[in-house]
C-alpha cells in the first residue's frame, strides 16, 4: 500500500522521520531516476540524501561513509557495488551553459541522479522524481511532497 502520493504532504519534522522515508525511498528507486530536491537552504535536502545514500550502503553491505553536500565541487560520486549515485549541487551555477559542461544526463541509465538546487535546469528530463521540501508554519514543522513516484 503506497504511503504517498504525488499529491500528498509528509511530515518529516523529526530526523527520524526524514531517515525513515529515505529507506522507504531507497527502495523504489531504479537505474536511471533523476531526483530533483527543492526548498530552501538547511531546510533537510542533504540529510534526506545522505540518509537515502547510506542505505544503499547498508543494503549492499558496503561501508558506510560520510555523504556531504557537493556545494563547492558540484559532484559527489557514490559506487556503491553495480549501483552508481551522482550527487550534485547546483546552487553556485549562473547559466545553463555550465549545465552542459557537467554532461548531467549523459549515459545516466546506468546511474541514480540526485541534485540539489535544480531550478537552472530548463528541460526536465525523463524518470524524473521530484522532492519539494517546505517549512509549515513555524520552522520546527517541515514536510516534503514528492511528485513522479509512490512510496
Amino acid at each position: 500500500m503506497p504511503i504517498a502520493t504525488s499529491s500528498d504532504k509528509i511530515d518529516l519534522s523529526s530526523e527520524k522521520k526524514t531517515e525513515e522515508l529515505a529507506c522507504k525511498f531507497s527502495k523504489k528507486l531504479k537505474l536511471g531516476n533523476i531526483v530533483f530536491f527543492y526548498g530552501e537552504m538547511g531546510i533537510g535536502k542533504t540529510t534526506f540524501i545522505r540518509y537515502l545514500i547510506n542505505q544503499f550502503q547498508k543494503d549492499n553491505k558496503s561501508e558506510i561513509t560520510e555523504i556531504t553536500s557537493p556545494t563547492f565541487n558540484l559532484l559527489n560520486e557514490y559506487q556503491i557495488n553495480q549501483i552508481k549515485i551522482n550527487h550534485y549541487d547546483l546552487f553556485r551555477l549562473k547559466s545553463v551553459e555550465e549545465i552542459k559542461n557537467l554532461d548531467i544526463f549523459e549515459d545516466n541509465m546506468n546511474t541514480i541522479t540526485l541534485i540539489e538546487w535544480p531550478q537552472i535546469i530548463k528541460e526536465k528530463p525523463k524518470n524524473l522524481i521530484e522532492l519539494t521540501f517546505k517549512y509549515e508554519k513555524d520552522h520546527e514543522t517541515r514536510s516534503v511532497q514528492i511528485n513522479g513516484l509512490n512510496l
